[in-house]
């Protein structure tokens, strides 16, 4: 019979460790999706902790936070070695959010994590800007005993979306925003780079902040 490892990773017990993968573009419910498996753990009774990259501040420094406001503590870190340093060595959970800005040696961490016991549950981009395999997701998805892929809504033409979109010129791979700077697109509506089509007059206003 086929597994659905979506659904049924959580019925595990013991001290076997593992890694699930939630990945997608902008605005398809990653984070969402992290809470509420987080939140479920949490109900089970497990030790949880959450961590977040420290550069990523754009709804709360404190906080993994969904476009649909749902809220969740966790800790900051500047790089991936810093979950090992701030780990609870009794946590059953592991909660890891935005690892994009933490691709270097996430990996690795992850492994270790997995390794030692733990349930280590990561939710991130897996394309980036140009349409571009993100790190450290790919090389996640070829080490995870689960995977899911979520999809967001086209704001262009309603279809599925699988692309996240960059709506202002900027310099380099990461840019943190949301709203405005970046919206998904379907694989038809999808510009890799900066839309050429005009930009809309908010996404002029953000450009022009970031230039300034």
């Amino acid at each position: 019979s086929r597994w659905d490892n979506s659904q049924n990773m959580d019925v595990l017990t013991g001290h076997l460790g593992w890694i699930e993968v939630i990945c997608g573009p902008m605005f398809s419910g990653k984070s969402e999706e992290l809470i509420r498996r987080l939140r479920r753990a949490m109900i089970a009774r497990k030790r949880v902790q959450v961590f977040k990259p420290i550069i990523d501040n754009r709804y709360s420094i404190e906080e993994i936070v969904s476009h649909s406001e749902q809220r969740l503590k966790a800790e900051n870190v500047s790089q991936a070695r810093d979950i090992l340093d701030k780990l609870d060595w009794r946590t059953q959970v592991v909660g890891i959010d935005e690892p994009n800005f933490l691709a270097d040696g996430l990996v690795d961490v992850a492994q270790q994590l997995a390794d030692s016991g733990k349930q280590v549950i990561i939710s991130g981009l897996d394309t980036d800007f140009m349409g571009r395999p993100f790190a450290p997701i790919p090389e996640l998805l070829c080490v995870a005993e689960s995977i899911t892929k979520t999809l967001a809504i086209c704001m262009r033409c309603g279809n599925p979306a699988k692309h996240t979109q960059r709506l202002v010129e900027a310099e380099g791979l990461i840019v943190v925003g949301a709203m405005g700077m970046y919206e998904a697109r379907c694989r038809r509506c999808f510009e890799p780079g900066i839309p050429k089509q005009e930009l809309l007059e908010f996404a002029k206003v953000k450009a022009g902040n970031l230039n300034g």
